[in-house]
């Protein structure tokens, strides 16, 4: 569902959450009563474990609606896990809320917060394996802390991007560039759609013209003027040009100059290594 689609059908747009942290704390009961375990724990079949989710998080539309069946999806799979590793009803109740929690900082905004969400489960986690009180409590020892990360990560988190689709509104930018120091670009023309439609042009008789009436016509017909806009824009790329080339011919002759004074500097050194050389040899040749 795209915000621009709500703001024409006059609906309230909601209001974009930014990626932000969370803290975490103790949750043992928080979504789930001892009562609702205990309803869950004696359910026989899928079936009614769905049924008295569906009951107890208003869940009544979940075969038909397709966010409603995901969430039941979630929550259903972690009662089954939490039933597969022998969880009493404390850590039922404690990774229930965990994985619930997670998912709900997860779509509170449709940026990406991975790294903010998966922050936040570890803390969950901690708070419910460290004996801190009242901070956190030792709900779950090392190994059903693996295992709770592990099945989070490997049904949750490798699915994230999905859940965000799923339950996030889509937001889409829409840039718009001006360049400085360009003309404005005309409006497109009407003539187009002023002009009348071709059954409604009336027909008229013509001839074709010989080669000299042709020819007369070419160089009659005035050429189009150039709009004012293009003017603009010829004259600032000639007076940019102009401008570089000075540029390049001072840059030019200063490289000249730098190269025939250090050519000069050359010459000067050899020739009076060379002077110097014949001074001496001449006195030696009259000793002699």
């Amino acid at each position: 569902m795209l915000l621009e689609s709500q703001e024409m059908q006059g609906q309230e747009i909601p209001k974009l959450i930014q990626p932000r942290d969370h803290r975490a704390k103790v949750c043992v009961w928080a979504d789930l009563t001892v009562d609702d375990v205990d309803r869950i724990s004696e359910s026989l079949n899928s079936d009614h474990v769905r049924q008295v989710l569906a009951d107890i998080f208003h869940l009544d539309d979940f075969r038909t609606n397709i966010k409603t069946g995901i969430i039941m999806d979630l929550y259903f799979y972690t009662i089954m896990f939490a039933r597969e590793n022998n969880f009493n009803r404390e850590k039922t109740s404690a990774v229930f809320s965990i994985v619930k929690k997670t998912h709900e900082v997860c779509i509170e905004t449709p940026f990406g917060n991975v790294d903010q969400t998966f922050n936040y489960f570890k803390e969950l986690v901690l708070c419910h394996a460290v004996n801190r009180p009242p901070h956190s409590i030792e709900l779950f020892n090392a190994d059903e802390v693996r295992k709770i990360t592990e099945y989070t990560v490997n049904t949750y988190f490798r699915h994230f991007k999905m859940y965000k689709y799923a339950f996030t509104p889509l937001v889409r930018l829409d840039l718009s560039l001006s360049y400085v120091g360009l003309p404005v670009t005309p409006p497109p023309s009407e003539a187009d759609e002023t002009s009348p439609p071709e059954d409604e042009v009336p027909t008229e008789q013509t001839t074709e013209p010989t080669e000299g009436e042709t020819t007369t016509e070419q160089q009659k017909t005035p050429e189009p003027e150039e709009s004012q806009a293009r003017k603009e824009l010829r004259t600032m790329i000639q007076t940019y040009l102009s401008d570089e080339i000075k540029k390049m011919k001072t840059s030019v002759e200063e490289q000249i100059k730098s190269t025939e004074d250090s050519l000069n500097k050359k010459l000067e050194v050899t020739e009076g290594t060379k002077s110097g050389k014949g001074g001496r040899g001449s006195p030696k040749g009259k000793k002699k």
